[in-house]
């Protein structure tokens, strides 16, 4: 192929798939090295901040680049990305707080927006159609590849080394990635003056951080029904009402809602959006379980998180690979129902529950969500033009962020509300059951073995019986994101991925 050949294609996937791995890799990292790096910095009640900070932020930048890259192309908001990712990169590593981390999160999470759409879209463009499935099975896998990588490299880093080296390993991934697609992606965009819509964009953006602090500060710092909670709900509904009005009205509108018209589409973003909730959560409150409940280290969280990623890359490389011969919904009923049955079972575990037994379950919940990183994105772009390509995957990887931020958030409140709820009935006799300088309002204390050889047994049972009890519940309302992706899916209409139907090439991929 000629267009292949000017592209030094296989440099460009490379390039690609190394930006993927890095972006995605490193919240894996982060959520199995979680427990040690909140027993160095302090502050178990803003441990959900360490993800949802990056995640929000990631969200927000996600449909801004998208439209963007139709506008004027993808390599230079590509480049962007990355640049601004590897130096958030550099500030986690220098964090000395579970604050500045969260800070540092953000401005990798706004690198984070640029990448992940934009990688898809660029391989949309430059991959001959035919070959389009089993190169997004080859993307899809990354996922699962990074899950599989990460827990061990990071385990490891965390616990012979240090954890801000999770952080520092991103240099340089991202300076070779910069390198394989700077020099090698050639783009000859035609730019024309088009209006960018930066009210919606300002709009979007205070709405998600309102609706986030909402959620966060709710029950912890404010009571739910105070003026300050309450104002923030009322802000976000007022912004996300006001951001529909102006998108409805604006000449490029960043997030275009003409496209859920499109049922495939539409329920495309309905399934990443509850299956990405229902994912985050069992793969923060795994690696806690194993550590806090089962007595691990972060190494041992990593090696029970490993079988859920080679489900995952299993199922993902296998919809690639099949989305020519089978229609889409075929593909995703069967994985989201193995998906609603690996939750389910993580419902009956118990402090007593083997290794074995929380390994086969998340098997199940790896083969149950992988499908969803290939064959969605595939199915979200189906039947729109090149030009609208950056802003419908653009648009999926948004819903799919914003339901792991709403999952972190929310069920890390329930969780945290169960615990302490569990601890004040199982500590009824007050402080002085405890050990002296023990602090039952910080579980850290037991995310860590050698802490958990200080704390007397008859009080380390009682808490570990608390942070299980907590995090099985956790799970079961976890169902509800997946059940609702599991009849999204039945509700897909019954396209495939046809060779015969490939759209006009994009100017900027030649």
């Amino acid at each position: 192929m000629k267009m292949a050949k000017r592209n030094h294609m296989g440099v460009i996937i490379g390039g690609l798939l190394l930006a993927i791995l890095m972006a995605s890799m490193d919240n894996i990292i982060v959520a199995t090295s979680i427990g040690t790096i909140v027993g160095d910095l302090g502050g178990f009640d803003k441990l959900m901040w360490v993800t949802s900070s990056y995640i929000v932020a990631e969200m927000a930048g996600m449909p801004i680049f998208g439209k963007l890259s139709d506008m004027y192309g993808r390599k230079r908001f590509f480049i962007f990305g990355i640049l601004v990712f590897m130096g958030g990169s550099a500030l986690c590593g220098t964090a000395n707080s579970i604050v500045e981390l969260s800070i540092y999160r953000g401005i990798q999470g706004l690198g984070g927006g640029a990448l992940m759409p934009i990688a898809f879209t660029i391989m949309f463009d430059v991959v001959p159609v035919h070959k389009r499935g089993k190169m997004g099975g080859l993307f899809g896998a990354v996922f699962g590849l990074s899950s599989l990588f990460g827990p061990l490299l990071g385990a490891y880093i965390t616990d012979y080394i240090h954890w801000s080296w999770i952080f520092y390993i991103n240099l340089p991934l991202g300076l070779i990635a910069f390198i394989m697609i700077a020099f090698f992606y050639k783009e000859s965009v035609i730019n024309s003056k088009q209006k960018i819509d930066y009210f919606g964009a300002l709009v979007l953006v205070a709405s998600i951080v309102c609706l986030m602090f909402a959620l966060e500060l709710g029950g912890k710092q404010y009571a739910w029904d105070s003026s300050i909670i309450l104002g923030l709900f009322a802000a976000f509904a007022v912004l996300i009402t006001g951001f529909v009005f102006i998108e409805r009205r604006a000449e490029e509108p960043i997030i275009t809602f003409g496209m859920f018209k499109n049922r495939l589409y539409a329920t495309s973003n309905i399934m990443a959006m509850f299956a990405g909730a229902a994912f985050i959560t069992a793969s923060i409150y795994i690696p806690i379980f194993v550590q806090g409940v089962l007595g691990g280290s972060a190494t041992n969280s990593a090696l029970v998180l490993l079988p859920m990623m080679l489900g995952s890359v299993a199922t993902a490389a296998g919809g690639g690979l099949l989305m020519t011969k089978f229609k889409y919904r075929t593909m995703m009923i069967p994985t989201l129902a193995l998906l609603v049955v690996g939750i389910g079972l993580l419902t009956t575990l118990t402090s007593g529950s083997s290794r074995f037994i929380v390994t086969v379950f998340m098997v199940l919940v790896g083969l149950g969500i992988g499908a969803s990183f290939s064959v969605l994105s595939s199915a979200a772009i189906h039947g729109f033009s090149t030009r609208q390509r950056g802003s419908a995957s653009s648009t999926l990887n948004f819903m799919r962020a914003l339901g792991m931020a709403l999952g972190i958030t929310v069920y890390g409140m329930i969780q945290s509300h169960l615990f302490r709820n569990k601890l004040a009935s199982q500590f009824t006799g007050g402080s002085a059951e405890l050990a002296e300088g023990l602090d039952l309002s910080d579980p850290r204390k037991i995310l860590t073995p050698e802490t958990r050889e200080l704390i007397p047994a008859s009080i380390l049972d009682k808490i570990t019986d608390a942070l299980s009890s907590s995090v099985v519940q956790t799970f079961a309302w976890a169902l509800i994101p997946s059940v609702i992706a599991l009849i999204a899916a039945f509700a897909m209409s019954k396209e495939k991925l046809d060779p015969s139907a490939e759209q006009e090439p994009y100017s900027a991929s030649h």
